[in-house]
């Protein structure tokens, strides 16, 4: 009987989010031997809201992922003021046609994670400081941030899955000057103790203003979170000084009301909160030899669009099947998975440029329209003739579609 002595391929994973995880999963299920490194001490755990529609879940049930459904036909999204007064509003996924998950981000994550094989190394407190290749592999330096020691490895492959401020694209795509496109947006973010007072846990809130907003996120069995948005001329002085204190500059200085002071509070006094700025990365190859970015690494849609873990998922999965489709050519692979993918993340780069005025309307003409866009949805009928276009939209279908058939 003849014996397979061809060496099983080993692959890099950097990051152990939504697209590295499941990269990592779906390049295990391929039949590669995969080790990943974080540069934190443990996994991520908790996050915000998102949320998952078609294309993410497609993916996901392919990998074996088992992400929870928070949605429930409870949830109602309020529009109001500072006044306290409320109108029925319409809530982020609403509009979109097939199924759709709120969930928070530390959902899909572990989930992912639960689903890993016991074959995949995982390293904490580890990353790489530099690449090598020689056409054949890929040789990294990896540093272990708490031995302080670097050690030299080969793989066959290389997936940077490590975010926005991608290390892996540094070192293999060289400076990151003109790939990180700033928006001008502030984005803030925390969980919320319980429900806002005078509201229902399963209660949204959407409080809309020029160039600032706030967003109650809802869920049918955990408290909400809360997401504020502003728009900045100034990016880095917002980093400056204390987050709350740059929340607090901007929604003043008219009186904050009983709502808003009160989500105020909630994020000054929150154990854990996001504070960053709205960036796109806009790379013209996601590929350099045997390296590949996946996720926010490679294009970072935003949450604006709404796509960010439902396009780490699919990423993930198409990497898989590409590199199936051709074993033993890993160039090939990469370039038939980027031009496979390339359009449809194109497409959701320009939507979450145009899903941005939904959440935070940056000048008279975009709050009028904002205005306009609330009284409608206000009643029964102007929600069940906007969702009703939405459903036949493009952007809609972008959303649901299984892109690995496409």
């Amino acid at each position: 009987m003849k014996t397979n002595t061809t060496p099983r391929q080993r692959a890099l994973v950097v990051g152990l989010g939504v697209s590295g995880t499941a990269s990592a999963l779906r390049l295990h299920k391929a039949g590669w031997d995969v080790v990943v490194l974080e540069k934190a001490a443990e996994r991520r755990r908790g996050g915000y809201f998102l949320t998952l529609f078609g294309t993410g879940i497609t993916a996901a049930e392919r990998l074996g992922i088992e992400v929870p459904n928070r949605f429930s036909t409870d949830i109602a999204y309020y529009n109001v003021d500072r006044a306290g007064r409320r109108r029925r509003g319409m809530g982020f996924a609403e509009a979109v046609a097939g199924e759709s998950r709120p969930v928070v981000r530390g959902d899909v994550e572990q989930a992912a994670f639960d689903a890993l094989p016991e074959g995949v190394e995982i390293r904490y407190s580890s990353v790489p400081v530099a690449l090598r290749q020689d056409g054949e592999s890929v040789r990294a330096d990896i540093e272990d941030l708490v031995a302080g020691t670097v050690t030299t490895e080969r793989f066959d492959l290389v997936v940077g899955a490590d975010g926005l401020r991608s290390t892996v694209r540094r070192l293999a795509f060289g400076p990151d000057e003109g790939r990180i496109h700033r928006l001008g947006y502030m984005l803030a973010a925390c969980a919320l103790p319980g429900p806002v007072p005078g509201f229902r846990g399963t209660d949204g809130i959407i409080m809309s203003e020029l160039g600032r907003s706030a967003w109650v996120f809802a869920f049918s069995d955990r408290p909400p979170t809360v997401l504020f948005n502003y728009r900045t001329d100034d990016v880095d002085g917002e980093f400056t000084r204390p987050a709350i204190d740059s929340l607090r500059a901007v929604f003043g200085p008219e009186p904050t009301g009983a709502t808003l002071g009160w989500l105020l509070d909630q994020f000054e006094q929150a154990p854990d909160h996001l504070f960053d700025t709205a960036e796109q990365v806009r790379l013209d190859t996601w590929r350099q030899g045997r390296v590949v970015l996946v996720g926010d690494s490679a294009w970072c849609l935003t949450l604006y669009s709404g796509m960010g873990a439902s396009s780490g998922l699919a990423g993930a999965d198409m990497l898989g099947t590409m590199l199936e489709r051709y074993p033993g050519d890993v160039p090939r692979a990469l370039r038939a998975w980027e031009e496979k993918l390339r359009p449809f993340i194109e497409f959701h780069q320009g939507s979450g440029m145009a899903m941005r005025k939904l959440f935070v309307p940056a000048d008279r003409t975009e709050y009028g329209i904002r205005f306009v866009f609330d009284h409608v949805v206000g009643t029964t009928l102007g929600r069940t003739l906007l969702s009703e276009a939405e459903h036949r939209s493009k952007a809609s279908r972008m959303k649901t579609i299984d892109i690995a058939l496409t």
